[in-house]
C-alpha cells in the first residue's frame, strides 16, 4: 500500500487500482481497506478506485487524541493523493464521515452513502447515549472483546453468531481495531441526523438502504435524504445492512459515471 500524511502528521495507508474518474471508498466500523477490496475490484474496470485504512486501522497510524476533524483531514489527504476532486462512497459510519467531510468543505463531485447509522428519535438518542457510555467503560478497562461484542449486538448480530465469530480467524483482527469504535461513535454525535450541518452538502448525493434492512435504518435513510439538498433515496431490493458487492457495484457505477460528464462540463 502507498502512504500519505494527514495534516497532523499521521500516516494514512491507501491503495489505488483501475483507471477512470477517481472514486474513494470509505469503510465503516471495524473495517479496513482489505474489506473494501471485493467492491473495489468490481468498480476498477470503470474508475480509479482508492481504498484506505482509516485512522487507527491496518497500516495507518493513529495520532491522538481523536477528533472528527482529524478524520476529515485524513480523508482530505487521501483524496489529494487520488487526484484532488473525487467522488465518495461511504459505508455505514463511513457514510457519516463522507458527509461530514464534504459539509466541512472537501471538494466532491458525487457522494453516495449506505445506511449511515444515525439513531434519531427520543428512544434512539437514549439508546445511543447508553451505548456510548458502556463502550467507553469497556475500552477504558481494556476489554476489547467486550467492545466488539457490544458493537455486534447493537447492530443486530445474534449471540450464537457472535460466539462462532469469536472462534474464527477473523476475531483477532476485529479486536485489534476495537478502540476505533469510539471514533465511529464520535462521528455520529448524539445519534440525530445533523440536518443543519448537512444542508451545506452541495454534491449530488445518493442515499441507499436495503429492502430487508430494519425499519429504523430505512426511516433514517429517508430522513437523511430529505436533509441533504440534492439527495435522492434508493432502496436495494433484497439487501440488508451488509449489501452484496455485486449488487452494490452496478448501482454505484451508474451513479458515479456522471462524474465524467461533470468534469467535462467544468
Amino acid at each position: 500500500m502507498d502512504k500519505t500524511l494527514s495534516r497532523d502528521g499521521t500516516s494514512i495507508a491507501y491503495r489505488r487500482r483501475g483507471d477512470g474518474p477517481p472514486v474513494v471508498l470509505v469503510g465503516g466500523a471495524l473495517g479496513t481497506a482489505a474489506d473494501e477490496e471485493p467492491l473495489a475490484a468490481l468498480l476498477a474496470p470503470r474508475f480509479t478506485v482508492v481504498t484506505y485504512d482509516r485512522r487507527g486501522r491496518g497500516a495507518s497510524g493513529d495520532g491522538g487524541p481523536y477528533t472528527v476533524r482529524r478524520e476529515i483531514d485524513d480523508l482530505a489527504a487521501v483524496t489529494a493523493a487520488a487526484g484532488g476532486r473525487v467522488s465518495l462512497f461511504g459505508m455505514l459510519s463511513g457514510g457519516a464521515l463522507a458527509l461530514e467531510a464534504h459539509a466541512a468543505g472537501l471538494p466532491v463531485d458525487l457522494l453516495a452513502v449506505y445506511e449511515p447509522p444515525y439513531t434519531p428519535g427520543s428512544d434512539g438518542l437514549l439508546h445511543k447515549s447508553r451505548w456510548t457510555a458502556l463502550l467507553h467503560r469497556l475500552l477504558a478497562r481494556g476489554d476489547r472483546t467486550g467492545a466488539v461484542e457490544l458493537h455486534l449486538t447493537r447492530t443486530g448480530v445474534p449471540e450464537e453468531t457472535i460466539a462462532r465469530m469469536r472462534r474464527a480467524p477473523m476475531w483477532p483482527g476485529l479486536e485489534a481495531v476495537a478502540h476505533t469504535l469510539a471514533y465511529d461513535d464520535a462521528l455520529l454525535g448524539d445519534g440525530s441526523v445533523p440536518c443543519a450541518r448537512f444542508a451545506s452538502v452541495t454534491a449530488r448525493t445518493l442515499v441507499m438502504t436495503g429492502g430487508f434492512s430494519t425499519a429504523q435504518a430505512r426511516g433514517t435513510s429517508l430522513a437523511l435524504a430529505s436533509a441533504v439538498p440534492r439527495a435522492r433515496h434508493r432502496t436495494l431490493t433484497g439487501q440488508t445492512g451488509e449489501p452484496a458487492p455485486h449488487v452494490l457495484a452496478p448501482v454505484l457505477a451508474d451513479f458515479f459515471a456522471r462524474s465524467s460528464f461533470l468534469r467535462a462540463a467544468s
